[in-house]
């Protein structure tokens, strides 16, 4: 029954045998597919990598092309406006002239269509404000000065037509000039003078009769003048204010002048936080002098020329190479432009404090900027500035107003050709923000949030990802992710059992899209692309912090950190070659590639060196790393010299701007001073020192000593045989120069100074000195006697060598509203006596006629300092101008124009 019922056993059997060899067939099939899959995947994976590098480097070489074209079309516009400019000259060659003007205008136009196209589908639309008529250029040069120029150093001058300008002369070849700061108040520059009758009390004569503490004010009816500068941070302190009398009754002195007469005695008392100050009228002027005349500004203006300085100190990612083949890096208000080959800067001005951030859009056409906040308004709330680095011109302001602190870390979008901007706002939160920078009028912030509560040392934009950002900082690697609708999702970066390091202090990305960053303990981290875990760790690269870490173009990485080393790796991380930083350059602070195999690095000492790993480094940048308080121009050549309290006397070169030598003199530097030859140098330091040193040969020659308070100025008289140094004890020593560089033999000191002593003039006969002092005072002395010079008639006709003292009547109109007695810190004159440049607590430099001895005296005002400003001098040429910019350190060299 069961054999005729189903079917035999053997064919059962045989059923499942082929059902298993049929599964297993599948099986196989299957796997093998699986297989096949996988391989074709990480096939096509590695092709789009490889597809990826090969869009990048096409990507750099338009950029490089377009970057190119533009700087040829910028040069071009230049020598047609330069053609143009000369033509204008020459009536005979009127059509020449408008066939130039048609050239202008047509490479003008080409430059703003060229940086209106840069790929719109791609990089998104460009606003630009670079065209501008050249009708509506001025150019302050004169013939002969534009002669000697060579065409790189030429440049359209814009102005705006005020006498009392806060713009910027700008040495950029710039088609429009960048937006400036708000103008002041015309009004509050100088107040109409009032004249009053007074009597001089007989019992105030005296043996100081002509101090300025021997003047009280009378009691003439006062009148409150109101002021409206409440955004000033000088605006508390006293002023010059010759429209109103002094008020006894005012919580806030005004500071005013009149004139006073008695018989034939004719001066003005200037009141400095409620000081009275007489100034004599010389008598050539007594007949002529009217208080209620304006001194108008000069008819020529100053044009920053060169910036000296770098600040490395303290930020980071502030070196860019462009394809022009000018670098790009800041310091202190200016973002400077410098093509090494040509020896040639070109300056953006549009900050109003300190630089603390730069950004290269991927274009290599723009660039963003991120400044701090400073004390004079709105304009110098913290803020970004994007900015065309062909043109100069100014495309947006973003944020002006939203942030709180610094911008100290920028990064424009990589992977959708740099539509957006991320920010780090140095306040308290540590905020990170996102700008559409392309929308005007203050750009749009997507989305901002809370990044950290500790440091954030950097922002980059993953340059394969759209949308994925990075930031790290102490005790923080995140890893963040921008989706559609501007929300911002993060994840911190995994360190699992390696060690975790303090800080992350570098970052940077492989071919492929790995992010590799540095931390504070010497070790480098690889990250795989669209994780938050490490791959690789590679400890002790370094000894300490790895400050920078830059990809180079033929693939491997160049590391930098504070050991002052430099690592060459290959692309898998392998070490090749090694490079040391001298020491008296500083650690490494940035690294990033220049032309060819050539390297950029930036130290921690703002110094900027140039070289590869086969033929070592060499400075093209130096500066100091520490407030610059005073300089000194050589009276015979192209050379000025530099001290601050880094202990750094440096010798440069104006013509070739480098450093001639540097040397460390072991103490702070108050106060430099050359030889009316220039073969010496005398350098003041701590405790009354002061040192003599070989120009030449920097050797310390002699070392004096006077008191042990810091001698504060120094002055030769214009014959060469006496010698004044002004100290803080209040005491001006006077030596005899002998015929030795460095012997000088004491005569005495002059006493009656009841402050410091801030500032020394020699009159040109070299028979008086005049001084004055930290309260004030304005004071004459006989140097050879070392007394006091009581009898005003002996002194109010001389005529003064140097205009170094701030309170003088050749000086009274320098003192605006809003500013007291310690707010202008230096003022000189150039040799033909046209000019008296004035240096500020506000950062300004400003230019007015002198001399500046009407109270309504107008002036041209100039940014580019972001500290107060410590020191002005004119070289000897009378032509170039000096300033030294204290906390920021930098050295600005100017032009009159």
């Amino acid at each position: 029954m069961s054999e005729t019922s189903g079917e035999p056993k053997g064919v059962q059997s045989e059923s499942i045998d082929e059902e298993n060899s049929a599964l297993n067939n599948i099986r196989d099939i299957q796997q093998g597919w699986q297989e096949m899959l996988e391989t074709e995947k990480a096939s096509l994976v590695e092709r789009v990598n490889d597809l990826e590098r090969v869009v990048l480097e096409q990507k750099d070489e338009i950029v490089c092309l377009k970057s190119t074209l533009a700087d040829v079309l910028r040069r071009l516009s230049t020598i047609d406006n330069s053609y143009d400019s000369g033509k204008a000259t020459d009536a005979s060659s009127h059509s020449s002239s408008v066939l130039s003007g048609k050239n202008f205008r047509f490479s003008r136009n080409t430059i703003t269509r060229l940086n209106s196209s840069v790929d719109e589908k791609r990089f998104g639309r460009v606003p630009s404000r670079v065209t501008s008529s050249p009708s509506r250029t001025m150019s302050m040069s004169s013939p002969g000065t534009a002669k000697a120029s060579s065409l790189a150093q030429k440049a359209i001058h814009h102005s705006n037509g005020s006498l009392h300008s806060d713009s910027m002369s700008s040495h950029s070849i710039s088609p429009a000039p960048s937006p400036s700061p708000k103008q002041p108040n015309m009004q509050n520059l100088a107040a109409s003078a009032v004249a009053g009758l007074g009597g001089l009390a007989a019992s105030g004569m005296g043996k100081r009769w002509s101090s300025t503490g021997d003047f009280v004010s009378g009691s003439p009816n006062p009148s409150v003048s109101s002021t409206t500068n409440s955004i000033s941070r000088f605006s508390t302190k006293s002023l010059v204010n010759l429209n109103s009398a002094l008020s006894g009754a005012a919580s806030r002195q005004q500071t005013h002048a009149f004139v006073q007469k008695k018989d034939d005695d004719d001066y003005l008392k200037l009141y400095i936080s409620g000081r009275p100050i007489v100034l004599h009228i010389p008598e050539a002027q007594i007949s002529t002098y009217d208080t209620n005349k304006v001194q108008p500004a000069p008819n020529k203006r100053l044009r920053l020329d060169w910036v000296y300085g770098y600040r490395g100190k303290d930020c980071r990612s502030n070196l860019h190479q462009l394809p022009t083949g000018e670098m790009v890096y800041f310091v202190a208000a200016v973002v400077i432009l410098y093509n090494m080959d040509e020896q040639s800067q070109r300056h953006y001005q549009g900050h109003t404090d300190d630089v603390k951030s730069l950004a290269v859009h991927p274009n290599k056409l723009l660039v963003a900027s991120g400044q701090c906040g400073g004390h004079d308004g709105h304009d110098t709330l913290p803020h970004i500035r994007v900015w065309n680095s062909v043109s100069l011109a100014t495309l947006n302001i973003i944020g002006m107003g939203e942030f709180t602190g610094a911008i100290n870390c920028l990064s424009f979008s990589r992977a959708d050709s740099g539509t957006i901007l991320a920010a780090i706002d140095d306040s308290p939160d540590k905020i990170i923000s996102i700008w559409d920078w392309q929308k005007k009028d203050n750009g749009k912030r997507i989305t901002e949030t809370k990044c950290s509560v500790d440091t954030i040392v950097a922002v980059e934009f993953h340059p394969l990802d759209k949308g994925q950002i990075i930031t790290i900082g102490k005790n923080h690697i995140a890893f963040w992710s921008l989706d559609q609708n501007g929300m911002l999702y993060k994840r911190m970066g995994v360190f699992e059992n390696r060690e975790k390091p303090k800080y992350v202090t570098a970052i940077s990305f492989t071919p492929i899209g790995d992010v590799v960053t540095g931390d504070s303990n010497g070790n480098i981290s690889i990250w795989p692309r669209g994780t938050n875990v490490i791959s690789r760790f590679l400890k002790k690269v370094h000894e300490g912090s790895i400050f920078s870490i830059c990809a180079l173009r033929n693939g491997g990485f160049v590391s930098g950190g504070k050991d002052g080393r430099l690592v060459l790796m290959d692309d898998s991380m392998r070490l090749k070659s090694e490079q040391l930083v001298e020491p008296h350059f500083g650690a490494v602070r940035v690294v990033t590639q220049g032309k060819g195999s050539q390297l950029l690095i930036g130290t921690t000492k703002n110094c900027i060196l140039s070289g590869d790993f086969t033929l070592g480094l060499g400075p093209i940048v130096m500066g100091h790393i520490d407030l610059v308080w005073s300089l000194s121009s050589h009276p015979q050549v192209a050379q000025f010299v530099t001290g601050g309290r880094d202990r750094l006397l440096q010798l440069w070169d104006s013509l070739s701007h480098s450093v001639v030598w540097s040397k460390d003199i072991g103490e702070p530097i108050q106060s430099v001073q050359f030889s009316n030859n220039g073969e010496s140098i005398i350098v003041s330091g701590v405790g009354g020192r002061w040192m003599v040193f070989d120009t030449v040969t920097r050797e310390l020659l002699a070392v004096y000593q006077d008191g042990q308070d810091v001698i504060q100025t120094i002055k030769f008289s214009p014959d060469g045989n006496l010698l004044a140094l002004g100290s803080k004890d209040g005491c001006i020593y006077i030596y005899q120069c002998t015929k030795a560089l460095h012997r000088f033999s004491k005569i005495g000191k002059c006493t009656g100074h009841s402050s410091f002593i801030s500032h020394i003039d020699w009159s040109k006969d070299s028979q008086v000195l005049r001084t004055n002092s930290g309260d004030y005072e304005l004071l004459y002395w006989n140097p050879t006697l070392c007394r006091q010079i009581t009898t005003h008639s002996n002194v109010r006709n001389l005529e003064w060598a140097t205009q170094s003292c701030t309170v003088s009547f050749e000086t009274l109109g320098i003192w605006p509203e809003g500013f007291d007695g310690t707010d202008i810190n230096s003022v000189c004159k150039d040799g033909e006596e046209q000019f008296l440049v004035t240096a500020d607590d506000t950062g300004k430099i400003r230019l007015f006629g002198y001399p500046a001895s009407q109270p309504k005296s107008l002036s041209h005002a100039y940014r580019g300092h972001s500290s107060h400003v410590t020191s002005v001098k004119f070289m000897h040429d009378g032509v170039r101008l000096l300033s030294a910019g204290g906390l920021d350190t930098s050295v600005l060299q100017w032009r009159v124009v």
